[in-house]
């Protein structure tokens, strides 16, 4: 099935999020609901007319920023995190310019809601849009025609998805939104006739200086040939000797990643559906597998299963770049034993406050069960996210920071087999 730009938003931006945003800005669901289906639509034309216009290259480059900042990954906790809200709304200037206002307005008369909280929802739609978009762009390696091309692609589907009542082309300044397609298309061959142009400038430089480069060559070739030949006699007859006893050391080659003791081997896991996984020997991906593939194992309340590579913003839930391979690994796993279901538990070490502990920890647990919804994970999957600070720390408060750094983690525990 081909990808659909507009689905994989909208699924950002379900109703767990909805009944979130209702709370927090105090509207009406079923109003949030309607202004939620005019402003993923209205984000995502507003990045075609922006890339249609000349500006396709910077969006490239935020919608990637964006992705790699794992914002996606937070989208559940945008409406209570203000730095998160605030990273919205840049974007979401950086799209609409000077049409912010009229947008926000535009989407508040349609919805029935207050404009400050259209600003609000159009913030959360701006981070998903350009996080999906700046994932898409990694992984088919991207260049801004690429992202023209791929923009173009998406238009018919996105167009169609703006709700009827939302008059959304006066508010952008444009006399329909038909032209958005037309403007795609300039903007994708002017820049096929950028780069045929500086192809041309450099095949007709090549031609200029085809003479020009040989002759160097073979002149420093000439200079080398006869420098060696000068100096052959005098470097051998000066040479000292050197003998190597028999405790002489030699300098050793260190051994590939994989034989090194200190970092673990490479493997492939092999998962029922036939998807294949790069993983470690040992890690999470690895054990996990095992576990759910040996009908031996039981399942219960104490084998919890560490992840090996999430990581966080120090003392936030931020999820580090980084941490997004492994969570895919997992969210793979999941999807490839669809009877499974697992808990997420977060854990700190002993140092500092025992509430604080106790928050961290819960954030960190959710943000990570939030990331694995993001990469489609059933809900029916994720029984729960649990954070249990530090009652479970094993190393002191007093401990140097390598050996502390044990207890701050982030596990599974399988609840369905």
């Amino acid at each position: 099935m081909s990808f659909n730009l507009f689905d994989s938003v909208k699924g950002l931006l379900g109703n767990d999020v909805i009944d979130n945003a209702s709370n927090v800005l105090g509207e009406n669901e079923s109003n949030v609901q309607k202004a939620m289906s005019g402003a993923i639509p209205a984000v995502l034309t507003g990045i075609m007319d922006k890339a249609g216009s000349g500006d396709a290259g910077n969006l490239l480059r935020m919608a990637k920023d964006t992705f790699n900042s794992g914002m996606l990954s937070n989208l559940g906790r945008i409406f209570t995190d203000n730095s998160l809200l605030t990273r919205g709304a840049d974007m979401l200037k950086s799209i609409f310019g000077e049409r912010l206002n009229s947008v926000t307005n535009t989407l508040a008369s349609f919805a029935g809601i207050r404009p400050n909280s259209a600003t609000t929802l159009l913030s959360a739609a701006a981070p998903a849009a350009l996080g999906v978009i700046g994932r898409q762009a990694n992984t088919n390696n991207m260049n801004t025609a690429d992202f023209l091309t791929f923009l173009n692609n998406q238009k018919e589907s996105i167009l169609s998805a703006v709700p009827s009542g939302l008059p959304l082309a006066g508010a952008l300044g444009l006399s329909g939104l038909g032209s958005i397609g037309n403007r795609l298309n300039s903007a994708l061959s002017g820049v096929g006739s950028s780069v045929k142009n500086t192809a041309a400038s450099l095949q007709n430089t090549r031609k200029r200086t085809n003479w020009f480069v040989p002759a160097i060559l073979a002149i420093a070739l000439i200079a080398l040939i006869w420098m060696f030949s000068n100096k052959k006699t005098n470097r051998t007859e000066n040479m000292p000797s050197i003998n190597m006893g028999p405790d002489s050391a030699i300098a050793s080659i260190p051994p590939p990643p994989e034989t090194r003791p200190d970092i673990p081997a490479s493997i492939k896991v092999q998962l029922p559906n036939g998807t294949e996984i790069n993983a470690y020997k040992g890690g999470i991906e690895d054990r996990l597998v095992k576990f759910l593939n040996d009908p031996s194992q039981k399942v219960d309340k104490t084998t919890w299963f560490d992840f090996d590579n999430v990581n966080f913003e120090t003392g936030s839930a931020n999820i580090m770049p980084e941490s997004m391979t492994q969570l895919q690994n997992v969210a793979a796993i999941m999807k490839a034993f669809p009877h499974a279901a697992i808990k997420i538990g977060g854990y700190t070490d002993k140092t500092g406050n025992e509430n604080a502990n106790m928050k961290l920890s819960q954030a960190r647990a959710e943000a990570v069960s939030s990331a694995l919804k993001n990469e489609g994970v059933p809900a029916s999957q994720l029984t729960g996210a649990e954070g249990y600070g530090s009652q479970f720390a094993r190393v002191a408060a007093t401990a140097p920071d390598e050996e502390r750094k044990k207890d701050r983690r982030m596990a599974v525990n399988v609840r369905h087999k």
